[in-house]
């Protein structure tokens, strides 16, 4: 098969294992039966801003033209820092844009990898921000009304806990072992100030992720459609938004957002 558009970040089906699909152009590649099979990927040169569509030499923000990066919503730093999303003063980059994405429910979680990280995301990204991120184990921590006070939250604990991912860790799948996330959850409430103590969420339901994973590798190359245009082998699995091949070669789809592939398979 024979397919050629941008490519997307994966789409995601909370399954055992997950359920991968490759947004291609107008089609979707249903991955996991690719799994032992050969896949090329030919990156053309061309990169398209995955807000505005228009071409551009530079991807930044995982797939923004620079105009975009600047001025779309959806790239404001409060993505990246929720901490300082301003939606509840009335003011953001587009009100109706943040009305319908930080001026809703937001869940404060830990998830489990390689260590216990804290994290921040929408209501309706769960499970799909766990399973980007490649968490094995997440359990909600505190739900708050908005995304600024979501971010408070993630701030303080950074205090106490990393809000960071090692993927070189997540994708040898260096699990940490017996973890007790509902007392871990306790242990952490216990941290927060009384002001934010009202916000934690009672469900403590633990979410686990597996992945479709036949062999995890034991070195990692990690590569880009920048430094090479083709990139081909044999899909061994998938984790996070990354594909690992037979070779230890893993890439990162995310990052590569709006770029133009020729992709067989």
């Amino acid at each position: 098969m024979q397919l050629e558009g941008n490519i997307h970040k994966m789409r995601t089906e909370l399954a055992k294992p997950v359920n991968y699909f490759l947004p291609v152009g107008g089609n979707e590649v249903e991955m996991n039966p690719l799994l032992g099979e050969k896949i090329s990927m030919n990156f053309t040169g061309q990169i398209n801003c995955i807000s505005c569509g228009k071409i551009t030499k530079t991807s930044f923000g995982q797939g923004f033209c620079y105009n975009c990066l600047q001025t779309a919503p959806e790239a404001s730093e409060s993505v990246i820092r929720p901490e300082l999303s301003k939606s509840h003063l009335g003011i953001a980059r587009d009100m109706e844009w943040a009305e319908k994405h930080d001026l809703i429910d937001h869940f404060v979680y830990l998830a489990v990898s390689n260590e216990i990280k804290v994290g921040v995301t929408r209501l309706h990204q769960i499970p799909t921000r766990w399973i980007d991120q490649g968490a094995s184990f997440a359990i909600k921590l505190a739900k708050t009304p908005n995304r600024h006070i979501a971010g408070i939250l993630e701030v303080f604990l950074k205090k106490h806990i990393t809000d960071k991912t090692n993927w070189r860790a997540m994708l040898k799948n260096e699990l940490l072992e017996n973890v007790d996330l509902p007392k871990e959850k306790e242990r952490i409430i216990q941290l927060l100030p009384a002001e934010l103590r009202k916000y934690i969420e009672p469900d403590n339901e633990i979410t686990t992720i597996e992945y479709p994973v036949h062999e995890f590798p034991q070195k990692i190359k990690n590569v880009s459609f920048d430094k090479t245009p083709t990139i081909e082998g044999i899909l061994k699995g998938i984790k996070g938004q990354y594909l690992i091949f037979s070779d230890d070669t893993v890439l990162n789809i995310r990052k590569h957002n709006g770029y133009f592939l020729q992709v067989e398979y």
